[in-house]
């Protein structure tokens, strides 16, 4: 719970400009008109709070699931180990991840509006549900990304383990963390783009259905592949670093705390 809750903390407030930046490409209104590089750290306060129950809580499931599934199984069968292991860490962690989510990519998106005023106004008008709009199109993201990031990261440890005789050390955990984090974000940048569409849609309007694939389908129809990969840079950016920083900080404080 310690380790993965500071490793949250840590990552999601270094890299909170970068995800703003990526918020604002993917936001229907535009860059500029979201915003631009004003108020870069619009809507931190949500983060802030949300990082550490968000990150512990994923990893308590993680590490639980991943010992109770080892139990038994053989080597080959470890990588679908991890890959269950992460995907039911995501959708424990999604239920608070969600909520802080919502308010915090309509904070950047308004950075006129404060944190509180924006929770206030979504749950007057929308109530609770209205904090959980995109839950399912987050926990459609952070499947396919940790399917693809903790197996890979997993395995790579592994490789470098072998390679020079004992067990990686937390920096080349990190490294390892930047490379598989990466390649999951430029795979999964389409998910995300439906998954900010959602959030950020108006009461009422076909997108805050929640349905991804109709969100897909009109990204698609208005803005191409272009509108599909809208802040994919950033947002591999973010997640290599964020990767590094939030893996690597993970093992360290959880070898420091073990």
């Amino acid at each position: 719970l310690k380790a993965g809750g500071v490793a949250g903390v840590c990552v999601d407030l270094i890299l909170f400009p970068l995800d703003t930046v990526k918020t604002r490409l993917q936001s229907p209104q535009g860059f500029r008109k979201a915003g631009g590089f004003h108020g870069i750290y619009a809507g931190v306060p949500s983060t802030a709070i949300g990082s550490f129950p968000n990150a512990a809580a994923f990893f308590i499931t993680y590490e639980n699931v991943k010992s109770m599934l080892h139990h038994g199984s053989t080597s080959y069968l470890t990588p679908a180990t991890h890959m269950m292991a992460a995907c039911l860490g995501e959708v424990v962690a999604c239920l608070i991840r969600v909520p802080s989510e919502v308010v915090k990519q309509r904070a950047q998106v308004s950075p006129s509006s404060s944190t509180l005023r924006i929770l206030s106004h979504t749950l007057y008008h929308e109530g609770i549900q209205g904090l959980y709009r995109g839950y399912k199109s987050t926990v459609l993201r952070e499947i396919p990304f940790s399917l693809v990031q903790f197996p890979l990261w997993e395995s790579l440890k592994d490789l470098w383990s072998w390679k020079q005789g004992h067990v990686v050390d937390s920096w080349q955990s990190a490294v390892c963390g930047a490379f598989a984090g990466g390649f999951a974000a430029a795979v999964t940048t389409p998910l995300d783009v439906a998954k900010t569409r959602i959030m950020l849609a108006k009461a009422g309007s076909s997108n805050a259905s929640g349905n991804v694939l109709a969100a897909l389908g009109g990204i698609w129809r208005t803005q191409g592949l272009s509108g599909l990969f809208a802040g994919v840079v950033p947002r591999m950016a973010a997640i290599s670093l964020g990767g590094f920083i939030f893996l690597g900080t993970y093992e360290k404080t959880r070898q420091l705390l073990l």
